[in-house]
């Protein structure tokens, strides 16, 4: 019960974050680092293993919400081993983070979808003699949120999900929710969706998920943009995470570390499999580590599979990307963007993210990420 409570400190905790604007954290001498060395030069702090090697000022960095959580929980372990270093993350959205980045703005960005071609072409002119490459850092599960008084447990399908999204199905208890949840009572309620109102990298996700699993159901393109009509708009995985929060009737997608933070109830999702799946970080992990790497050279951008019906394989999943230049990097960002990126990819890194309901990347994959960004240049 303790570990409970504990773990619901620290989701409220996380939701009071993701609800902030861009955050810089700022190195303490005070913040559980007590008997650090606290300086760069390769010392380490006495409270972790993070090494600061040539670390040093501000990095500024911004895009994907969706790994916000992860950035301020890594950020501030960073930051308390390593003085003098400052982590601007500012959670914006992957289009924006990838604009930023393309305009050299940025020492890295956070996307939750790979670099197109066009883009990779444009990051040319910023990755002097090099290009932009992705690096998968943070996986999770896409929650399918909702607020339903009187309905604790709801159970739905791709093509299910796929009419609601679209406006098709506008009641609570239409004849196809009441199916897959029998016995359930389902309120003659108007459903109101809500949508990113930005360009996501997450809004993409749930389109390959969608087109993939209910194609016949779902006929856009997977983008970055919303494409469906009606619905409402939030910004941000806070914002739509805010509006089902307070909203009777409403239902969303958002990354589970908003949902664990601010108790929001889940769709489980009905596969095709032996049982419906629940959306949580084991279950997201059993799906991402069925992927496979699709891109070359030091790209690592990964090809997931959102038909899966394998047992407890939870299908909505994304995976963040850190984009980076493999070579060309600003010589005077580039020893903290190495630093802070072999941090996030330790083990002590990926450990924090199952703690904040993400899912750690697989430790076949996660080893090529820490090879290509000691070989960052």
């Amino acid at each position: 019960m303790k570990l409970q409570r504990k773990n619901r400190l620290r989701a409220t905790a996380l939701g009071a974050l993701a609800v902030s604007g861009a955050l810089v954290l700022t190195a303490c001498g005070s913040d559980d680092n007590s008997g650090s060395t606290g300086g760069n030069g390769g010392k380490t702090s006495a409270a972790s293993n993070i090494k600061c090697d040539d670390a040093k000022g501000q990095l500024a960095a911004s895009g994907s919400s969706a790994q916000k959580n992860a950035m301020d929980l890594w950020a501030k372990n960073y930051m308390s081993g390593c003085s003098g270093v400052e982590i601007n993350y500012k959670s914006s959205s992957s289009g924006e983070g990838i604009v930023a980045f393309n305009q050299g703005t940025v020492g890295f960005a956070g996307s939750d979808s790979a670099l197109k071609p066009e883009e990779v072409a444009e990051s040319k002119k910023i990755c002097k003699g090099g290009q932009g490459i992705n690096l998968p850092m943070v996986g999770g599960p896409i929650a399918i949120g909702y607020h339903l008084e009187g309905v604790d447990s709801l159970t739905l399908d791709a093509p299910t999900l796929a009419k609601i999204f679209d406006g098709k199905i506008k009641k609570w208890n239409d004849p196809a929710i009441a199916k897959l949840n029998s016995g359930a009572k389902l309120p003659d309620k108007d459903i109101q969706a809500f949508h990113r109102s930005e360009d996501s990298g997450t809004t993409q996700n749930l389109g390959k998920y969608l087109g993939a699993a209910a194609p016949s159901d779902w006929k856009y393109e997977a983008e970055k943009k919303w494409p469906a009509p009606g619905g409402q708009a939030a910004s941000g995985s806070a914002g739509v995470a805010a509006q089902v929060k307070q909203v009777d009737g409403s239902i969303g997608y958002f990354e589970l570390s908003y949902a664990t933070s601010q108790s929001i109830s889940t769709v489980d999702i009905d596969t095709g499999g032996a049982a419906p799946v629940k959306a949580t970080s084991e279950n997201a992990s059993k799906a991402i580590a069925a992927a496979k790497i699709k891109g070359t050279g030091k790209d690592l951008a990964l090809d997931l599979d959102y038909t899966t019906k394998a047992e407890g394989a939870y299908p909505i999943v994304l995976v963040t990307y850190e984009i980076v230049c493999d070579k060309g990097n600003k010589a005077e960002t580039l020893p903290t963007v190495k630093s802070f990126l072999n941090y996030t990819a330790s083990d002590e890194g990926q450990k924090l993210l199952s703690d904040a309901g993400y899912a750690p990347i697989p430790a076949e994959i996660n080893s090529k990420v820490r090879e290509t960004i000691a070989s960052l240049s």
